[in-house]
C-alpha cells in the first residue's frame, strides 16, 4: 500500500509542472479574432455568455457596449468587465473569463493534409506537422517558415522545436535533394 502511494505521489509530482505550464500559457495567451470565450458573472445569468471575438477584435457586452479585447489576456478582460460592472450595475461582481476555443493555426506546403487546425497551448512546429499528417516525401525538414504577428506579416525561419502561437501560418518548403 505504501509503495502504491509513493508511486502515485511520484506521478503527481511529475505531472504538476505540466499543468502549471499549461496554466501559465493560458494566462499569457493574448486574445484575438477567431477565439471563442466564455464570460461568467456569478449569480447573473443574463451577463454570462459565450462569445466569438470578431474580425475587429471586439465583443459586444451588455451594459458596457463594444469592448476591444484583441491583445488582452483573459485575466485583463476579466478585470475590465469586473470594473465596468461594479458600482452602477452590481455591488461586488465576480467574473470569470475562460477560453473555450482558440483561433486556428494554418499549415501549408509539403505536408500530407494542409489546412487549418485547432491551436493548443504548448504547440510546436513538429506537433503541428503531425496534426497535418506529417511530411510529404518532398518536404524539407529544415526549410520551414512561420508567419505571425499582425496580419501574419512577420515571417521567420523555424525549427521543429519552435513554439507557435494561435493564428500562425506554417509553410513547409520542398526539398530539392
Amino acid at each position: 500500500m505504501l509503495i502504491k502511494l509513493q508511486r502515485i505521489l511520484l506521478v503527481c509530482s511529475l505531472l504538476l509542472p505540466l499543468f502549471n505550464s499549461y496554466a501559465a500559457n493560458e494566462d499569457n495567451y493574448r486574445l484575438g479574432p477567431g477565439d471563442v470565450i466564455n464570460i461568467k458573472v456569478y449569480g447573473e445569468e443574463d451577463l454570462s455568455m459565450e462569445l466569438l471575438i470578431n474580425n475587429s477584435g471586439k465583443i459586444d457586452y451588455p451594459y458596457l457596449g463594444r469592448l476591444s479585447v484583441s491583445g488582452a489576456t483573459s485575466q485583463e478582460l476579466k478585470q475590465t468587465i469586473q470594473t465596468g460592472l461594479k458600482g452602477d450595475y452590481l455591488i461586488q461582481p465576480k467574473v470569470a473569463v475562460n477560453i473555450v476555443q482558440y483561433r486556428q493555426i494554418f499549415i501549408n506546403g509539403e505536408v500530407e493534409n494542409p489546412g487549418g487546425y485547432a491551436y493548443q497551448p504548448g504547440l510546436t512546429i513538429e506537433k503541428a506537422i503531425a496534426l497535418a499528417g506529417g511530411f510529404t516525401e518532398r518536404a524539407s525538414k529544415t526549410n520551414i517558415n512561420v508567419s505571425s504577428g499582425a496580419n501574419n506579416s512577420l515571417v521567420s525561419k523555424a525549427t521543429l522545436n519552435s513554439k507557435i502561437q494561435a493564428g500562425d501560418i506554417i509553410v513547409v518548403k520542398a526539398s530539392f535533394f
